[in-house]
């Protein structure tokens, strides 16, 4: 299969990469931060919102996966300028874009229409009005297309301030925050189990103008993320007891909903029934997060 992958030089997409570049013909767009040589994909290097970029590209491939599309009118300008054809296109979403009201949301659940301030809110515009754009943009050229909606990726090569920092205090100072009042819940998925989603949507027929939820069964609270990293630790650790503002007054990071407000919760059964997708257990994905970082942090 030749693929088109947008991105895919960071996080997911560079696991997706090394499970799939021996099998498949890849070639990466990206600005060339990181090198994908090396896991057996081509690259291009170059500016997304550059149509010059596009026009140069005049191969056809069978699917494009693109990971990094944020902002309103990307996927219009990919396909406005693109020089050859693709018969599918993927779109890695997230589930904020739906709206924050009572209940596990599904994937027809109406979007967020909602404009919030900041960097968060932003982005949740951006990926609502792409996942709309997309539906336009490939019903206008008869192009298939799928959507994936993670929750909080984790995992392996995560470096932003998520788990990771967690893990790099528990390394470096053998320091374990635990977050004592917050009462935010959220939902996780291991990064490898998102990359073999994007697999399984490839070409495939009952993917085609759908959507799909990406998360784990369990439903996360800062408690419970606490005694998963205590459990993933083989050294001891010392718990530091905080509160929400003492957290944010020592520059430890909150990174998960804090309030009731914050959260957000999906089902992940379609994803399960119709991609066949089996999460991994997050005893055993954090287990392995934890020694991924540990080697990173010097442990």
């Amino acid at each position: 299969m030749k693929i088109l992958v947008i991105g895919g030089s960071y996080f997911l997409g560079r696991v997706f990469l090394m499970l799939t570049a021996d099998m498949h013909d890849i070639t990466v767009v990206n600005r060339g931060t990181y090198s994908v040589e090396a896991l057996g994909a081509k690259q291009i290097r170059g500016d997304r919102h550059d149509p010059a970029l596009w026009q140069n590209i005049g191969e056809d491939y069978d699917v494009a996966v693109d990971f990094c599309a944020y902002d309103k009118g990307d996927i219009r300008l990919f396909f406005e300028n693109f020089g050859g054809h693709v018969r599918q296109y993927i779109l890695i979403s997230t589930v904020d874009v739906y709206q924050r009201t009572e209940g596990v949301k599904k994937e027809d659940a109406p979007f967020e229409d909602r404009i919030f301030p900041g960097e968060a809110g932003t982005y949740i515009a951006g990926k609502v009005a792409l996942e709309q754009e997309l539906a336009e943009v490939c019903t206008e050229r008869s192009v298939q297309y799928s959507v994936l909606r993670p929750a909080v990726l984790y995992g392996p090569f995560n470096y932003a301030p998520r788990e990771s920092e967690y893990i790099r205090f528990m390394v470096q100072q053998g320091l374990l925050p635990h977050i004592t009042d917050a009462s935010g819940r959220f939902q996780f998925v291991y990064v490898k189990d998102a990359a073999e989603a994007v697999k399984r949507c490839l070409l495939n027929e009952k993917a085609y103008g759908q959507a799909y939820n990406l998360c784990q069964d369990e439903i996360m609270d800062y408690d419970s993320l606490y005694q998963y990293l205590a459990e993933a630790a083989d050294v001891e650790v010392r718990e530091i007891p905080l509160t929400c503002s003492q957290a944010q007054q020592q520059g430890v990071p909150l990174p998960f909903p804090v309030g009731q407000e914050e959260t957000l919760l999906v089902s992940n059964e379609k994803s399960r029934e119709e991609l066949e997708l089996a999460y991994t257990d997050i005893r055993e994905g954090m287990g392995k997060t934890y020694r991924a970082f540990k080697g990173v942090y010097g442990g």
